[in-house]
């Protein structure tokens, strides 16, 4: 015994040292980023769509990012560059903002980008026939001109903090859509864009393939092609990741913490962490006579222990939610009421709402109608599925019957999620520097498709929302969703359960990755795999 496992140590050491070696060689010859090889990524969901208007998932944002660019992007310290728009000027009442765009752009079919696209795909946005949830922005614009060929100038009646950022929105092919229906058209399927990748092919439920843009404006990627594999399964995912068939991967914190933990592992990938831009919830459908009484909403997030799902779930990786931002964002407000592990509260606050056991069945009832609903969350997701267990027991200890549902991801937007066919939803909002969330939370965008799907409706949010996105300076912009929060924590629409970290593996032969503020994928096109290492020669 003693004999095998010094055997296997040293063949470990051995491994090891080998590849220690060939690094030292790699980072001698190859530190010049080269072109070629493949990156296969997985991911739990497919695509809905590929064009961007129309897209509100993450798998098709994860795409269209590639195909598509904006005028403006965030860098690694989360400033906002030029993309599309070489520069730019805001006027003075900050009114106006006037975008010079870069010359000599193509679309992937040949044809000339011009200021013509952006000023087509803002009318697109401001459509009412658009089937969009993002109109809300552009709604906001008063002009929008295109004086020439490569200049966009837009005007505001009112300041509009984020207005600059907000056309960091996917430009469309105008020569390509107009006189178009968006909702049918070939480039939801076969998009068109400016970005750094093409489109090759997609193979619904199976793979969206890519390949570099060799004419890219902002020059080419290194990695030559871009392969999205549909693993719905993350189990399924680990073992591609292990056996070669992945090279990049989201890990639950179990595979982070304790299936990675391996000399092996840490040969051929390397670990990111970083706390994430969003949170994960648990939404409550309004509509629902259930619900409509905020005493019950503020039970049900006190019969939750969050710790207990931090702890089992997430195994440490990740904080405590109590509203729509992340704790270490500026926009965060720690004074808000909080909903610590209560059954006691949670008890009583039902009782005060009229909710007892008439008839001993440990159920609680009002009206002859016992308080038992269902929970809807996607498949794939297994922090998800396993949180809704825990809050399953949890409800069930103080009088609440609840149904677990996993429902597969296109089928869950299409018939539960858009058209509001659900009693409550354990799902995540990922977001962004930005703190604008008037799209979320404004009680005029509860319509089909929007993303106020839990109907959620306050008159004073309203105004603040308003208010926080009229304003400038940080500070007074602060004071808006200070208070957005603590109403939002005191009606409860949500029960804001935790903000995870983003816990990512990379295979090592993958160089340029710079982990900052904005995570590691920004800067995916300056990825390159020294030829030495390059593993596909197509």
């Amino acid at each position: 015994m003693m004999r095998a496992g010094f055997l296997l140590l040293f063949l470990l050491l051995a491994a090891c040292s080998q590849n220690d070696q060939l690094q030292g060689l790699e980072t001698a010859a190859d530190k010049t980023p080269v072109f070629g090889d493949t990156f296969i990524e997985g991911s739990i969901g497919d695509a809905s769509t590929l064009l961007p208007i129309l897209a509100s998932d993450s798998a098709s944002g994860q795409i269209n990012e590639l195909v598509y660019n904006g005028l403006v992007r965030y860098d690694g310290a989360l400033n906002v560059i030029g993309d599309l728009a070489e520069s730019w000027e805001i006027s003075k009442d900050n009114l106006t903002i006037t975008f010079h765009l870069r010359k000599g752009i193509k679309w992937h079919d040949g044809a000339p980008f011009t200021s013509a696209d952006v000023l087509f795909t803002y009318q697109l946005y401001i459509d009412p026939e658009t089937p969009t949830a993002y109109a809300e922005s552009y709604l906001q614009v008063k002009k929008a001109e295109a004086p020439d060929a490569y200049t966009f100038r837009v005007s505001y009646d009112k300041p509009y903090a984020p207005a600059l950022m907000s056309w960091g929105f996917s430009v469309l092919p105008k020569h390509l859509l107009e006189g178009q229906d968006v909702s049918t058209s070939k480039l939801a399927r076969k998009p068109i864009g400016t970005g750094p990748y093409r489109f090759v092919e997609w193979l619904g439920g199976e793979k969206i393939v890519l390949e570099a843009n060799r004419d890219y404006f902002d020059g080419s990627p290194y990695i030559k092609r871009f392969v999205f594999r549909i693993i719905p399964d993350t189990s399924t995912q680990f073992l591609e990741l292990q056996t070669g068939g992945l090279d990049y991967m989201s890990l639950l914190p179990l595979q982070y913490d304790r299936q990675t933990d391996t000399l092996a592992f840490r040969r051929l990938f390397n670990k990111y962490r970083y706390l994430a831009f969003g949170y994960t919830y648990l939404g409550y459908n309004l509509n629902r006579p259930f619900f409509k009484d905020r005493r019950v909403r503020q039970a049900l997030s006190y019969a939750i222990d969050k710790q207990e799902i931090i702890d089992g779930v997430l195994l440490g990786y990740g904080k405590a939610a109590t509203g729509p931002y992340k704790p270490d964002a500026w926009v965060y407000n720690p004074d808000v009421p909080r909903y610590p592990y209560n059954p006691e509260k949670a008890r009583q606050l039902l009782a005060e709402a009229g909710w007892a056991d008439s008839d001993g069945d440990g159920i609680l009832d009002k009206d002859g109608r016992p308080f038992r609903f269902t929970i809807v969350t996607n498949q794939g997701n297994d922090l998800r599925s396993k949180a809704g267990e825990i809050i399953q027991r949890r409800f069930r200890q103080v009088g609440v019957d609840v149904q677990l549902r996993i429902i597969e991801w296109a089928t869950f937007l299409k018939e539960f999620i858009n058209p509001g066919n659900f009693d409550a939803t354990i799902l995540g909002w990922s977001t962004g520097p930005e703190p604008d969330q008037y799209n979320i939370w404004h009680s005029s965008k509860t319509g089909p498709r929007e993303l106020n799907f839990v109907g959620y409706k306050n008159a004073e949010v309203d105004e603040l929302l308003e208010k926080g996105r009229r304003v400038f300076d940080q500070q007074e912009r602060k004071r808006s969703y200070d208070r957005i929060q603590q109403i939002l924590a005191e009606d409860q629409p949500y029960t804001f359960l935790f903000v995870p970290e983003s816990l990512q593996a990379v295979a090592s032969r993958f160089h340029g990755i710079t982990p900052t503020a904005a995570g590691i994928r920004y800067n995916f096109t300056q990825w390159y795999v020294p030829q030495t290492l390059q593993k596909f020669s197509r």
